[in-house]
């Protein structure tokens, strides 16, 4: 689950990493109060308005700026809130931004003595460990930075049976050229992210950028933040978090239903039993010269009626030109997944895409018939390769 920069930052806040101050704002009036209330708090002589949406990049896309007057944080408040935002990780659509965070400025009174870090916490699948990633490159793409100076990229593999261990930290600070009260304060801040990271069964932290300022303070300019879904029940508070707006409305409504369902750009809907069957699915799809446009999993307790709640919200997609049902049965019965396709298909009344269904394991044969009986517009496969060649027939 994704969460904005604001919720991260009190996160880090809560487990003692010193962040950038800031106030959320929902219109002008309550940013220029916001603006106020941040001088008398910190001093701070400007301020940065930061649109609050689960996407990197704001500040390229127009989402960030610096005001040094009270009338500019009205300017720019009003400028950004309400505005759609497109930035590389948005795609052309953008996002809405509802909303601000109105955050000192750490780079007064100049960049003198100052620097930037990038760093993040996150799982290395291949090692299965937590590593942090950092760089004496901060406040750009990590990515370009990858590409054009893959030295510049430092990661720190951390045991699972002894934790972060003090001389990594030191390791940490060392690489990214600090010394003296810098080098310190770098210590603790990357122990306390550490900290964070495993309090909140968070599946990434990503501080881009960690700043350094005049005075060898190190704080969070920035904060991204996903939390592990599977974790959540033990974290009712951040669970509370999530802004459905900032979401695709169909996945909202999918959830709802629980069903596990992603959009994808392509013109084939998908419907299969469990994530594994769901990922061969797609590259059959793909390998028939189509493209999958979702991956949905309807569970191992699917039934009728769910069945017909995952055709409604396959249908929500325009791009779909036919849909797959590919369903092993083993919890579930082939034969009841079959009535659901049926019933979805006599009840919804406006399915004009070919539908293909596949059906093995318990009740196969039986669901087999239900569906060539019913003199619907479904067709009927086997095997798997059956599946793809019949996708390739329906898209020609």
């Amino acid at each position: 689950m994704n969460i904005h920069e604001y919720q991260a930052k009190d996160i880090l806040k809560s487990y003692g990493v010193a962040i950038q101050e800031g106030i959320l704002a929902n219109s002008p009036e309550e940013a220029v109060q916001a603006a106020q209330d941040l001088q008398a708090q910190t001093g701070t002589e400007w301020w940065v308005i930061k649109a609050q949406v689960h996407a990197g990049g704001r500040g390229k896309g127009g989402g960030i700026k610096l005001a040094k007057t009270l009338d500019e944080v009205r300017e720019k408040a009003e400028n950004i809130i309400g505005m759609n935002l497109v930035t590389k990780q948005t795609g052309e659509q953008g996002k809405h931004v509802h909303m601000v965070l109105v955050s000192q400025d750490v780079y007064y009174p100049g960049p003198s003595a100052t620097a930037e870090f990038y760093m993040s916490v996150l799982l290395d699948r291949s090692s299965g460990r937590n590593i942090i990633v950092y760089s004496p490159e901060g406040g750009m793409d990590i990515e370009e930075v990858a590409e054009k100076s893959p030295e510049k990229i430092f990661k720190e593999e951390i045991h699972p049976g002894v934790g972060l261990q003090g001389f990594q930290a030191r390791k940490i600070a060392f690489n990214l050229g600090l010394s003296g009260a810098a080098f310190k304060e770098m210590v603790k801040f990357v122990q306390a992210l550490y900290a964070a990271y495993l309090g909140a069964d968070a599946s990434m932290f990503e501080i881009n950028p960690v700043f350094k300022t005049s005075d060898d303070k190190i704080v969070a300019v920035d904060a991204k933040v996903n939390l592990d879904d599977n974790a959540l029940f033990r974290h009712p508070k951040l669970a509370a978090l999530r802004d459905e707006r900032e979401e695709d409305p169909t996945e909202v409504e999918a959830g709802q239903y629980n069903l596990n369902y992603v959009k994808l750009d392509g013109n084939v809907g998908c419907m299969v039993n469990g994530a594994g069957l769901a990922m061969a699915t797609m590259d059959i799809i793909k390998l028939s010269g189509g493209e999958p446009a979702n991956f949905l999993d309807v569970g191992g307790t699917a039934d009728a009626a769910r069945v017909e709640q995952a055709f409604r919200i396959i249908l929500k997609d325009s791009n779909v030109k036919a849909i797959l049902v590919n369903i092993f049965g083993g919890i579930v019965r082939c034969d009841r997944v079959a009535q659901g396709v049926v019933d979805a298909y006599k009840n919804m009344g406006n399915i004009h895409v070919p539908i293909i269904v596949r059906l093995q394991g318990t009740n196969a044969k039986e669901a087999k018939t239900l569906i060539d009986e019913s003199g619907l517009k479904v067709f009927s496969v086997i095997q798997l390769e059956e599946a793809a060649q019949k996708v390739a027939e329906v898209l020609a």
